[in-house]
């Protein structure tokens, strides 16, 4: 499963990266139409990233793969591959409030079928499971999904103040997350 994951995810980068098109012109003013999409394409390759390192160190609490955690997996891969048409939207309109509230949406949602993954692999491994043990309270993954639907809400407005939420929230997962990986050392010191 972390194999084909990781698999559709460096798809997911490189139909992103894809996307930006040369310009058309040897002078650096050519490159000036192209910043909202290269910084959209930023935008994303970073929650791409964020997504792909966080879901590495999830499933190395996983005791076993199930069948409910294969489509808790594949959901969350859905609302993921839908990054590169969002990104590419978003960009192409100069972060535009109906291009930007739409990007909302798929964060929104890929962040709630990542907790439904979560949820999954905490059902499959019961009470004592070493997921549910590093999450704790889990206050990141709780004030993303409602981050994201401010701001949705906020795109009609004020699309940069949208636009600066999806990087703040970008900003608060890009700060090294150590619960699962102390969870795992510990379960290590105690095994050894």
């Amino acid at each position: 499963m972390e194999a084909f994951s990781d698999g559709v995810l460096a798809i997911i980068i490189t139909i992103m990266v894809l996307e930006l098109k040369v310009p058309h012109g040897e002078e650096i003013e050519a490159l000036a139409p192209l910043i909202p999409v290269f910084f959209s394409y930023v935008l994303s390759f970073v929650y791409v990233g964020i997504y792909w390192n966080n879901h590495h160190h999830m499933l190395h609490t996983a005791r076993g793969v199930t069948g409910p955690i294969l489509w808790a997996n594949l959901h969350l891969l859905f609302w993921l591959s839908l990054f590169p048409f969002v990104t590419d939207w978003m960009g192409e309109n100069h972060f535009a409030a109906m291009p930007s509230a739409v990007y909302g949406v798929v964060l929104f949602m890929a962040a709630l079928a990542y907790r439904m993954l979560q949820r999954t692999i905490i059902a499959s491994q019961g009470d004592s499971s070493l997921l549910k043990m590093a999450l704790g309270s889990d206050w990141k993954g709780k004030a993303s999904p409602t981050a994201y639907a401010v701001a949705v809400l906020l795109a009609f407005w004020s699309p940069s103040l949208a636009q600066g939420l999806y990087v703040l929230v970008a900003l608060i997962w890009l700060i090294p997350d150590q619960r699962i990986e102390k969870a795992l050392a510990d379960k290590e010191v105690q095994a050894g």
